[in-house]
């Protein structure tokens, strides 16, 4: 008898330590859809002139607001960050697409990823030169490939089999970028250093955007135009899954920062596992990867989870970034 009872006693103490330690906790609020994007992190000083914050600010909502209609409308959660990043390779102020920065052979390549987070099925392409949106090719080697990656002259041949709108290279050609490739290499020669910290306020530039949609799916997209001044055949982190860029059921994840950094650490994966093996919120999450993984100066991110929750912090000093919500939650800024 005293067997089975302690036998009985073992039965109910394992059942209650194999309980959930939260069940008394609230659940999140569910919203129907949400998104973030950013536009680059880097130093940026607030003594930036008056006219040219307001184009950012304003560029920004647009861009935003090109995704939130999407979401609303009933639109993909894939539909909106891929006009969306669309929208910021299109403008010349961000180092993707049009404004894409200058590589130390003065050529214009463009780096892209797309991941759906519902399928885990991605696309990625590195080193293009003639596709307007990258981020659109980047969709189509999700779709209409069965491989995930594909770079330069590869990546081209791709392009040719598609519809995507090419250019020729002169199209990424601004003069704002061209000087401070120019300003890059004339500092590398003075001294001898491969970085200035003025080179290094205008490497994390880069464009993304994450999002839920209305059937509760997931989907992160990046483009960039890579670091000023960078050697031949580099590859940052934006089109390696899961270091710039990743998506599951859980999370939807696109950084921006210090390409190297991010790919050691395998950041976007990092924060999506830290929320699925500790069962973490969005924000505790954010904050492990940017605080504790990275040091300051290295990157910034953004991500949405399955709630709709949106999150987006950076260390370095200010980043580009907006976002949104079905419940009418939304923040536009630059700096911390």
């Amino acid at each position: 008898m005293k067997n089975i009872f302690f036998a009985l006693l073992s039965l109910l103490v394992l059942s209650s330590c194999t309980q959930p330690q939260n069940d008394n906790a609230p659940q999140p609020e569910q919203k129907e859809w949400a998104i973030a994007l950013h536009g680059g992190a880097g130093y940026v000083s607030k003594d930036m002139p008056e006219d040219r914050k307001q184009a950012y600010m304003e560029s920004l909502e647009e861009a935003l607001n090109i995704g939130a209609e999407i979401l609303e409308n009933g639109g993909s959660a894939l539909d909106a960050i891929e006009k969306t990043v669309n929208y910021l390779e299109d403008n010349e102020l961000y180092n993707a697409g049009k404004g894409a920065v200058f590589t130390s052979e003065g050529k214009n390549e463009l780096d892209a990823a797309i991941m759906d987070g519902a399928t885990l099925n991605a696309g990625a392409i590195t080193g293009v030169t003639t596709v307007k949106n990258p981020v659109s090719l980047a969709r189509k080697v999700m779709t209409d490939s069965k491989h995930v990656f594909f770079s330069a002259d590869g990546a081209e041949t791709f392009a040719d089999q598609t519809d995507v709108e090419r250019v020729d290279p002169e199209y990424f050609y601004t003069e704002s970028r061209f000087q401070s490739l120019k300003r890059a290499q004339a500092a590398e020669q003075e001294s001898g250093l491969i970085e200035t910290n003025q080179q290094k306020a205008w490497k994390y530039g880069t464009v993304g955007a994450v999002a839920l949609d209305k059937n509760g799916k997931l989907a992160a997209a990046t483009s960039t135009g890579g670091m000023t001044n960078k050697k031949y055949g580099r590859v940052g982190d934006v089109p390696i899954i899961g270091s710039g860029t990743y998506a599951n059921d859980l999370v939807a994840v696109s950084a921006t920062g210090w390409g190297e950094k991010i790919m050691l650490n395998v950041s976007a994966h990092t924060l999506a596992a830290y929320m699925e093996f500790k069962n973490a919120t969005l924000q505790q999450s954010m904050d492990y990867l940017v605080d504790d993984v990275l040091e300051p100066g290295d990157a910034g991110f953004i991500a949405v989870d399955k709630y709709g929750n949106f999150s987006m912090k950076t260390n370095t000093g200010s980043m580009f970034r907006a976002a949104t919500d079905s419940d009418g939650n939304k923040e536009v800024g630059i700096w911390e």
